[in-house]
């Protein structure tokens, strides 16, 4: 039987997590960003989304 091919995004840091609240910095490293302009592609969860939503004003979220 063949494998769903699961839904993944691709997240991008497009501001600084530098002063921003200690949760959200740990969203931020949670997500695998390290530098700015840096992108991961994650699977599209619940729980990714959720912290993508959490940061949303530092990220940009694009289909992958």
């Amino acid at each position: 039987m063949a494998k769903k091919k699961s839904k993944q995004i691709a997240v991008t840091l497009v501001r600084s997590p530098a002063g921003a609240k200690p949760r959200h910095r740990e969203c931020v490293r949670g997500l695998g960003l390290k530098r700015m302009h840096q992108t991961v592609v994650l699977e599209d969860t619940p729980s990714v989304r959720g912290m993508v939503n959490r940061i949303d004003y530092m990220v940009r979220v694009a289909e992958a």
